[in-house]
């Protein structure tokens, strides 16, 4: 594997560490805003929404921009969003830093996962893009349960300013060892847009984000559930974390590995399936510890195993359009996650986050419905793209 890949994935350590140490600290953010937990889970909405709809018109404006040129910028933006996080005064100053960092974070996983797949030969590009995914979840298993651990002990600031010091490390890094990268050319958002009228993509896109939505629906309050179902302090929940990191960075790296191996469409079948068999188990078996860690591990893998094999197959079913398909694809994910922590906010309002994830188990079936359908669907041949 090019050593370029695991640079490309520090980053994506980085920005994923940023995107998803909110849910963690959500707790203890809304008690130092004087917010309630639903309201501070409106951070994680933000992020997702911008984060999804940022990508495919940053990609757009900055199309003719060289790739480490505009890794760095947008770096360098990225860094001042969570410097005012830190800084900030109330909650609204710190919605705005969110959007900031979720602008900039889109772009640079995009550049991470197109950029990634074109360095490496066609045999590992899946395990490529799930070395880029890896990143993201590896920043579980360290970034979130360390930040967790400095929330904690100096406050809900504290791990934003962090956040700033591994983005200034990962600039160092890009400066040294990434080459200059020429852009390739893109289509317009419109007619991003319009490859979404076939029914292959389409359905393949709904499979992310139904995926994602059943998915955050429980993994953005996974704190208050554990605090109230397995009655966990501070300490033990940011073990558990550490725990569902591991088990989430193997989840990156075999989804790229089944994708090679069994081919990207029996991968995303399979996994869309146990995954949503683990959701809905896992909240009956919290009457034990140790059955508990174990399906949570499962879910925590399966939730990061579907991205690799879901890529590329977007890049097998319409190779012209790869580039736009991988963008969209973070897209449709991060309006999953923008549409699961509103549901889960839901759900706990109205009645209790016990709920959560069968909740969340609703929308995974409806995932696989998706994905049945995006597999019987036509190929998207070499004529229909020059159409657009």
């Amino acid at each position: 594997m090019n050593f370029r890949v695991y640079m490309l994935a520090i980053v994506s350590f980085v920005v994923g560490m940023a995107e998803l140490i909110v849910g963690g600290i959500l707790d203890i953010v809304a008690d130092g805003l004087g917010v309630s937990v639903s309201k501070a889970g409106e951070l994680i909405t933000i992020y997702s929404l911008v984060f999804a709809v940022a990508s495919p018109v940053l990609l757009t404006l900055t199309a003719k921009v060289e790739r480490k040129k505009l890794f760095l910028w947008t770096l360098l933006i990225f860094f001042g969003g969570n410097i005012l996080a830190f800084f900030s005064p109330n909650f609204f100053i710190l919605f705005i830093t969110r959007m900031i960092s979720a602008a900039t974070g889109s772009l640079l996983i995009v550049l991470s996962a197109t950029m990634a797949s074109s360095i490496v030969k066609e045999e590992f590009r899946a395990r490529a893009i799930g070395v880029i995914f890896m990143g993201v979840s590896g920043s579980l298993v360290i970034g979130v349960p360390l930040g967790l651990v400095i929330g904690n002990h100096f406050g809900w600031r504290t791990p934003f300013l962090f956040i700033a010091v591994l983005t200034l490390i990962s600039m160092a890094g890009v400066m040294l060892f990434l080459q200059k990268m020429a852009p390739k050319p893109i289509i317009s958002i419109g007619n991003q847009l319009k490859t979404l009228k076939k029914p292959k993509i389409l359905f393949a896109q709904l499979t992310s984000l139904l995926f994602l939505t059943g998915h955050l629906t429980l993994y953005a309050y996974l704190t208050p559930f554990l605090q109230t179902t397995l009655h966990l302090n501070a300490a033990w929940i940011s073990i558990f974390y550490f725990i569902f990191g591991i088990a989430a960075v193997f989840g990156g790296g075999l989804g790229g590995f089944l994708a090679d191996k069994w081919g990207s469409k029996k991968s995303i079948l399979a996994v869309v399936a146990a995954f949503c068999l683990a959701l809905l188990i896992l909240p009956n078996v919290t009457f034990s510890i140790t059955l508990f860690v174990i399906v949570m591990m499962v879910w925590s893998m399966l939730s990061w195993a579907l991205t690799p094999a879901m890529q590329n197959y977007l890049i097998e079913t319409s190779p012209e359009t790869a580039d736009i398909q991988q963008g969209l694809n973070n897209s449709a994910m991060h309006l999953g996650i923008a549409a699961g922590s509103v549901i889960g906010g839901m759900v706990i309002n109205q009645s209790s986050v016990h709920y959560n994830a069968s909740i969340g188990g609703i929308f995974v079936v409806l995932a696989f419905i998706c994905s049945i359908f995006s597999l019987r669907g036509t190929h998207v041949t070499n004529k229909e793209v020059h159409e657009l």
